[in-house]
């Protein structure tokens, strides 16, 4: 069976990918977000805050390049996103360089009304220069049979 693919795929992980969290790339995404919040925005106001400099917003880490895992297919496939959560140990700050990757955590399957849904679970990790993890994303992609069809081909 084609779904035993994405079973062989837990605890796989990419390469760690360098990424600058750029003041301008920061604004913009302020800006789309609709979050005029200062401490993206404002250096003089983030400078006398507590972090004493720009932050990025929390779900700004969407933006950032966390490499391929071999096997597992293109991002822009059209999986279906089933969750999101993200956990930070401190403040992601704009001039910082993240390493980034994703790992493949979980695989789970469930029969739905249109045949096997498989739930991939991974988790997408962004670290200072030194090692130290910043934040954690978990995503859920959902793969109906459909999609499965595109991908295992």
């Amino acid at each position: 069976m084609m779904v035993e693919r994405w079973h062989r795929l837990v605890g796989k992980r990419s390469e760690a990918v360098e990424n600058l969290v750029e003041k301008g790339a920061v604004r913009k995404f302020a800006e789309a977000i609709g979050d005029a919040n200062p401490l993206y925005l404002d250096e003089e106001v983030a400078k006398r805050s507590r972090y004493g400099r720009l932050l990025a917003p929390p779900t700004f880490p969407r933006t950032f390049d966390y490499g391929r895992i071999e096997n597992l297919g293109s991002p822009d496939i059209g999986l279906l996103h089933g969750e999101h959560r993200i956990r930070y140990e401190r403040p992601l700050f704009v001039g910082e360089e993240i390493r980034c990757y994703t790992r493949v955590t979980d695989y789970r399957e469930k029969q739905g009304r249109g045949g096997l849904l498989v739930f991939l679970i991974t988790e997408r990790v962004g670290e200072d220069t030194e090692g130290r993890r910043i934040f954690t994303m978990e995503d859920v992609a959902i793969l109906t049979p459909e999609i499965r069809g595109v991908v295992e081909r």
